[in-house]
């Protein structure tokens, strides 16, 4: 794979979750996934508590700077900074919900800063996080705050093998996503979406399909207006800067294996739209990836499975599919 110039920072997500233990098992695995070298933040303890549950004796190196991983890595897991909690696989704690975040601060600063690549977040529990304080919807919203953005300007895109998908409406009750969308909102994300799949995924001429939002994409306004009133004309906007766009199409054909080769991402109107596809298709390699902001963020696409957290059945899969795309993505930014 392209290697950045500096280790990737990873927050250490709910250390009751499935985190600890995947990332214990992918360091356990370096030599044979070919991934960039990455720092936990955090969690030293806690790392080697979840590595046991594996039956991997974890090497641990607590480091104080983020450059001094890429050494550390090939012999050890580097762990920058001695904030720790106990380890209680399944039972999330406060000292753990303080812990996440505190690594999640400090892994965003070390990205926004430029001393990571980029940051991958392991899975937090919101409800966990708002309370010890954290008063954002999610990890997305947090990360554009942190770098004086507006929580808009962050698109989260969902990436796996066989699909990319973008919700343009994301975390709402569905009663609200017909009065939340509007043309602009969906003409800024889509520009964004454009943008990054050229600059961070190497794509020269992105191609970019649109769901509808109601059944058949309102079937020429018997099932809804959406379509006529919103959807379209921000796709005819788009198409007159340059961007290929294309729809709005009925979400139930969107995602079929030969539709899915037309196009390069699709844009759903609300969260399960797109998350639905992606989770059916792309379960143990999905990621989110959060797009317009100025450093690389990553997270595998699954949640902290406290109730198989410990037993060492969880697959690794998303996590490193996570790490891969961090890597590149930084890479690609850097001019690697």
């Amino acid at each position: 794979m392209i290697a950045p110039r500096q280790p990737l920072a990873v927050s250490l997500g709910d250390p009751a979750g499935i985190g600890p233990e995947l990332i214990a098992e992918i360091w356990n695995q370096r030599g044979s996934l070919d991934l960039p070298p990455f720092a936990v933040v955090g969690g030293a303890g806690v790392l080697r508590g979840a590595a046991k549950t594996r039956g991997i004796d974890l090497p641990v190196a607590v480091i104080d700077r983020a450059d001094e991983a890429i050494a550390a890595f090939a012999d050890a897991l580097p762990v920058i900074g001695g904030e720790d909690a106990p380890y209680t696989p399944g039972q999330p704690e406060e000292a753990g919900a303080r812990l996440a975040l505190a690594s999640l601060e400090q892994a965003t600063a070390l990205a926004r800063d430029g001393a990571a690549g980029g940051i991958v977040t392991l899975p937090v529990a919101k409800s966990r996080l708002a309370s010890v304080g954290f008063a954002h919807p999610g990890q997305t919203e947090y990360l554009a705050a942190s770098c004086g953005r507006q929580a808009g300007d962050a698109v989260m895109m969902l990436a796996g093998p066989s699909l990319r998908a973008v919700p343009v409406t994301v975390h709402c009750p569905l009663a609200q996503v017909a009065q939340l969308l509007n043309e602009d909102m969906i003409c800024a994300k889509a520009r964004t979406v454009h943008r990054a799949l050229n600059s961070d995924f190497g794509i020269e001429q992105p191609r970019l399909a649109l769901a509808g939002l109601n059944p058949h994409a309102g079937e020429d306004g018997r099932m809804g207006s959406e379509e006529a009133e919103i959807i379209a004309p921000a796709i005819a906007r788009l198409r007159a800067e340059g961007i290929d766009a294309s729809g709005p199409y009925p979400a139930d054909a969107l995602f079929t294996h030969r539709a899915r080769e037309t196009y390069d991402v699709a844009l759903a109107m609300y969260h399960d739209q797109a998350l639905i596809p992606l989770k059916a298709l792309d379960f143990d390699e999905g990621v989110n990836v959060t797009l317009g902001l100025p450093l690389v963020r990553t997270s595998p696409d699954h949640g902290t499975a406290f109730a198989i957290a410990g037993e060492g059945i969880a697959d690794p899969g998303a996590t490193i599919a996570a790490l891969r795309m961090a890597g590149e993505m930084a890479a690609r930014r850097a001019g690697g």
